[in-house]
């Protein structure tokens, strides 16, 4: 199985059309020989000719090689779709669990099953629709958005689905086996990590399952942040950008420092339950408000990882339908950046409750009424174009309106319980439930309806019922308010959350029947919306292009998708340039902008510089590929078979894993061209090839590790919380690692980034051999330093079980060791790329983004060694 045809391959012999890369065209169309800037653009059978090649580049396989599809809207519809699949899973849990609590003293599920279900509900939705679906939907619209042809990383995206799928179906799937996780969302220990208390497999599914579900929000984060950074269209300056694109980059940054530390509780939690490490467990020095900490300090940006987007789509609607631009560009970014930033101080609101001094009540009790002012200023801006403009009303406006109602209650709610003393009272009361259901449903979940309306024309060329979407809209806003309105009462009357059942006389009779009620009503009114989404229509004529007259690029799509993207790569110089440029889209579909043609028959988009999008290179973008759902496939195998301890099979299923990943980075990333650069009109002439900090590549390293270096310091931020809450640590009978080992193995890291350094700047010299034999070197001397970095614990006699002293120094320690362990993979990877051609001194990206990451390497080595043989002695 190959990709695309290599760039480096002469013409169109050298394609293998049984391959599932290969387009199904019936017949390739003839290659164009004559450079973009010499053709004459405004002859009909040359724009005819470029379109058939273009079509023939970007058209999706079919048949049962449909599935190795990596277009970015095969996969957006495939997340999207799949997310929703989810989302009405977890909307049947919900309404189990109103039938449960609508009478008193019910028996409608037993204790152990209920709390399967609602663990499994609130899971689902917050892990497998609510955040999903922000980059499901980002994936389909962020390039038309950008006028781009596609993401720089397509096969990342599909490996980022598969990830999700596998991972969801596996969650999902325990409930059915009577092995769901069974204890909250949050899954607080010590009731999670002892068998004593939770028997069984499910905790462990809860823990792997989701671990593997974060791998896939933090690929499709690294691919929405270069590709809002790097792939732009020429004159899109920051300033200009979709302010869609800029909620975009907002909440992929938030995921990136969001997601880590719950990664990194997941590991301390998972070592808890498979070795007996204790890190939560106080007779051993563990404590559990360690996971309450880091937990929270992604639960809290969790929530406006969902709200943003749903802001997003609602700061592209308005404009739309009030019939003017947005008012307070600028204030509505600023205000987007400073809530995301605000988020993360403020997860402290969720722990209230635990018995935290008061000044830290107080400090968090500010910032989170403090994030209501961005918040606020969101909204107004909404306000205030609609007030100045001409609105249309539309089945959109409608969901937009709901929407900002029942938010608004949501945050003044939110107000409420930030406020410590009422938090006290109404702390793990259904008034929480009533105010969570408030933000998010209201916050999240009727945008995202308002936008498919919107966005349908686009997504499935017809558009959807305007009599359908008022009855949906209708019966979901009462049915909510009916719902969950209530539960305010009941909560403030205190019901708890998480109970099976409750007794007669408490007056909680009436408002439970109601929600039930009212939650029944909503569901109702979503299915309304599903039929009208999937109800057949192939007999209506296709919606007229860009149907509700909007201003932004991506209604330059046509409602009989092309798969191109866009026709040409267009020159921006207003944020509404299709309100603003004159004859606009004819000069896009008349080929008149950049890159018009696929002269060599291979994917290609346009990567721009950063902050004025000025055009660096056209990037040829990898094809359909299998090998990114094997991938997925044996990565998924490591922490399924993981959850059932069968250990040999969980280290073939990573071998596999790892190899795979290495064949797809082998064929789809930095191919060396058949020539150095190519003409992509307007008299412009951009290189095929280019690395270090220009390069899409040398951008995802250096995010990638952004996120890795987050997760790495909760693990140090978990170190430095046992120092606070011991009146020694570490313990004055304990020995080691001592100062030696850690401070060799930091000798052998530094040897091993000098020679990886050395490597790249001796390949840049055109001194091949030398370059060669660096990288081999090291990659034998990073396995030595992972070895080094063990030898501390090892010889010291450190044992994890006995205490979280030991424990904490070696899950620190084998962090940095795996760290070595693959920079060691990634060095002999660059020798093997220099071997056999794909690394050169021209052609050296490899090399480039290797060097970047042993540069995060070593500052992770330093900080290791810092933490465990010197911040010790300062005890």
């Amino acid at each position: 199985m190959s990709d695309l045809p290599s760039s480096s391959a002469a013409g169109i012999g050298a394609i293998d059309f049984s391959d599932p890369a290969t387009p199904n065209y019936p017949d390739p169309p003839k290659p164009q020989t004559i450079g973009a800037s010499h053709v004459d653009q405004e002859d009909p059978d040359v724009r005819d000719a470029q379109a058939k090649r273009l079509i023939w580049v970007w058209e999706a396989p079919k048949g049962w090689k449909y599935w190795s599809a990596v277009n970015n809207t095969e996969v957006g519809i495939w997340y999207t779709s799949t997310a929703f699949i989810f989302m009405l899973f977890a909307g049947v849990l919900g309404l189990m669990v109103r039938v449960q609590l609508a009478v008193p003293e019910n028996d409608f599920l037993t204790a152990n099953f209920y709390n399967q279900v609602y663990t499994l509900h609130g899971t689902v939705m917050m892990f497998l629709f609510a955040v999903p679906i922000f980059e499901a939907m980002a994936i389909i619209l962020l390039p038309e958005m950008l006028g781009a042809r596609d993401l720089p990383f397509p096969r990342l995206s599909a490996f980022g689905y598969w990830c999700f799928l596998i991972g969801g179906v596996f969650v999902c799937g325990s409930i059915f086996f009577s092995s769901a996780p069974s204890s909250g969302w949050f899954m607080y220990p010590p009731l999670t990590t002892q068998e004593r208390f939770t028997p069984g497999y499910g905790a462990d599914i809860w823990l792997l399952g989701l671990s593997f579900i974060e791998v896939a929000s933090i690929a499709a984060a690294v691919e929405l942040i270069v590709g809002s950074l790097k792939c732009r269209p020429p004159g899109m300056r920051l300033n200009l950008m979709p302010l869609y694109a800029w909620y975009v980059l907002v909440v992929a940054g938030m995921i990136l420092f969001a997601f880590p530390p719950l990664i990194a509780g997941d590991i301390l939690f998972e070592m808890e339950r498979l070795f007996n490490w204790p890190f939560f467990d106080p007779e051993r020095g563990g404590d559990p408000m360690l996971w309450q900490h880091l937990f929270w300090i992604f639960g809290h940006p969790e929530v406006y990882i969902v709200f943003l987007p749903a802001i997003a789509l609602i700061a592209m609607i308005v404009p739309t339908f009030a019939r003017r631009p947005i008012v307070g560009y600028s204030w509505i970014v600023l205000a987007a950046v400073g809530t995301g930033f605000l988020s993360f101080g403020l997860w402290v609101h969720h722990m209230f409750t635990t018995g935290l001094p008061s000044i830290s009540l107080g400090f968090f009790s500010a910032a989170s009424e403090a994030v209501a002012i961005p918040t606020g200023v969101q909204i107004f801006v909404f306000l205030a174009t609609l007030l100045v403009g001409r609105v249309i009303f539309s089945v959109p406006m409608l969901f937009v309106s709901g929407s900002l109602a029942i938010f608004v209650i949501g945050g003044l709610t939110g107000v409420m319980v930030a406020l410590a003393p009422f938090d006290w009272q109404a702390h793990d009361t259904y008034f929480v439930v009533a105010h969570l259901h408030y933000v998010l449903i209201g916050g999240m979940l009727f945008p995202i309806v308002a936008g498919i309306y919107y966005w349908w024309p686009i997504l499935g060329g017809r558009t959807l019922s305007d009599r359908l979407g008022k009855i949906a809209f209708w019966m979901m806003f009462v049915g909510f308010n009916v719902g969950f309105f209530p539960m305010h009462f009941s909560g403030l009357m205190g019901m708890p959350r998480r109970v099976w059942t409750y007794p007669t006389g408490l007056g909680l009779d009436l408002p439970n029947l109601v929600s039930t009620v009212g939650a029944f009503v909503f569901a109702a009114g979503f299915l309304v919306f599903v039929a009208d989404v999937l109800r057949p229509r192939g007999h209506l004529p296709y919606a007229k292009r860009n149907h509700w007259n909007a201003g932004t690029l991506e209604w330059l799509s046509e409602p009989e998708d092309k798969g191109w993207g866009v026709r040409s790569i267009p020159v921006i110089k207003s944020r509404y340039p299709i309100w603003d440029q004159p004859n606009f889209i004819d000069d896009v579909d008349n080929g008149r902008f950049y890159m018009p043609d696929a002269e060599e028959l291979k994917r290609e988009t346009m990567v721009t510089s950063v902050l004025d999008a000025e055009p660096i290179q056209c990037l040829r973008v990898p094809g359909p590929t299998f090998m990114t759902m094997w991938a997925a496939a044996f990565l998924g195998a490591v922490f399924i078979f993981a959850t059932f301890h069968w250990w040999y099979l969980t280290i073939a299923a990573m071998v596999l894993a790892t190899g795979s990943i290495l064949v797809w980075v082998w064929r789809g990333t930095a191919i060396v061209p058949e020539k150095r650069e190519k003409d992509v009109g307007l008299g412009l002439t951009l290189p095929l090839y280019v690395s270090g900090p220009k390069a899409v590549g040398w951008w995802a390293m250096f995010i990638t590790m952004i996120g890795d270096g987050t997760a790495f310091m909760s693990l140090i931020f978990g170190y430095f919380f046992y120092v606070t809450i011991h009146a020694e640590f570490p313990p004055a009978v304990t020995t080691g690692p001592g100062v030696f080992w850690p401070v060799a193995a930091f000798v052998v890291f530094a040897l091993t980034w000098g020679l990886a350094y050395a490597a790249r700047q001796l390949n840049e010299a055109g001194q091949v051999t030398i370059a060669r034999l660096s990288m081999g070197a090291g990659g034998v001397v990073a396995l030595l330093a992972g070895v080094v970095m063990l030898l501390g614990p090892y010889l010291t006699g450190l044992d994890p079980v006995s205490h979280v002293y030991p424990a904490t120094v070696w899950i620190i320690a084998i962090w940095t060791a795996v760290h070595a362990a693959a920079g060691s993979i990634m060095l002999f990877y660059c020798l093997a790329r220099s071997i056999f051609g794909h690394l050169t001194p021209v052609y050296d990206a490899d090399i480039r983004n290797v060097a970047l990451y042993w540069h995060f390497v070593l500052a992770t080595a330093f900080v290791t060694v810092a933490t465990l043989a010197f911040a010790p002695l300062l005890s």
